[in-house]
C-alpha cells in the first residue's frame, strides 16, 4: 500500500513536472526525466528511465543529453555495474539556479542581442528628431534596460556557486506586493 502511494505521488510530481516544462518550451519529455530522477533521488540507467515513463530510448537519450547541458543532472557511474547511470541535482536551490542561467541564455540573451541589432537600424536621436524617433528609441532603451537588468541580477544571483537565488527571493518574499503592508495586515485573513 505505502509502495503504492509512493509510486502514485512520484507520478503526480513526474506528470505536473512535464506540463511545466512544456509551457517553458522544453520538451514534456526532458521535463519528466529530470522529474523523475528529481523526485526519486536515485541514479536510474536509461532502460529504468524508460520502463518508468513508457517512452523510447532516443527519447530519454535526447533528454539525457540536454538536462546535462543544462547541468540539472549529472552522469553517475555504480560500483560493478557498467551502465551509465543519471542523478538529478537535490538542492532546489541549485536546480533552480541552473534552470534560470539556461533560460536566461536561451531566452533573454538573444533577445538582448536583436535589440541592439535593431537599435542600430532604427535611426539614430539627435538634436532634430521627430518624436515619433525618440519615443522608439526610448522604448528600445526600456526594454533593454529592464532585461539587461534581469540578465545582471541573474549572473549574480544565480551564479553557479552560493546562495544569492535562495537569499534574493527570501528578501523578495517579505517586501510588500502592489499595496501598502497597512492595507494587508488591515484585511482578516488576506495574504498577499
Amino acid at each position: 500500500m505505502v509502495k503504492a502511494q509512493l509510486i502514485e505521488a512520484q507520478d503526480r510530481f513526474i506528470a505536473s513536472w512535464g506540463r511545466m516544462g512544456s509551457v517553458w518550451g522544453i520538451s514534456r519529455t526532458m521535463a519528466e526525466v529530470h522529474a523523475l530522477l528529481y523526485i526519486t533521488g536515485q541514479p536510474m540507467c536509461t532502460d529504468e528511465i524508460m520502463d518508468r515513463l513508457r517512452v523510447s530510448r532516443g527519447n530519454v537519450s535526447m533528454s539525457v543529453r540536454s538536462l546535462l547541458e543544462w547541468a540539472v543532472i549529472e552522469k553517475v557511474r555504480l560500483p560493478g555495474d557498467r551502465k551509465e547511470y543519471f542523478q538529478a541535482e537535490q538542492d532546489v536551490w541549485s536546480m533552480l539556479r541552473a534552470i534560470a542561467r539556461e533560460r536566461i541564455k536561451r531566452e533573454v540573451d538573444p533577445l538582448l542581442d536583436a535589440l541592439d541589432e535593431i537599435g542600430e537600424l532604427a535611426p539614430q536621436v539627435g538634436s532634430h528628431s521627430p518624436e515619433d524617433v525618440v519615443a522608439l528609441q526610448r522604448r528600445l532603451d526600456g526594454v533593454r534596460e529592464g532585461f539587461g537588468l534581469i540578465t545582471t541580477l541573474t549572473h549574480k544571483f544565480a551564479g553557479p556557486r552560493g546562495a544569492g537565488l535562495q537569499t534574493a527571493a527570501k528578501l523578495l518574499a517579505k517586501a510588500p506586493v502592489g499595496r501598502s503592508t497597512k492595507h494587508l495586515k488591515s484585511r482578516k485573513g488576506a495574504r498577499p
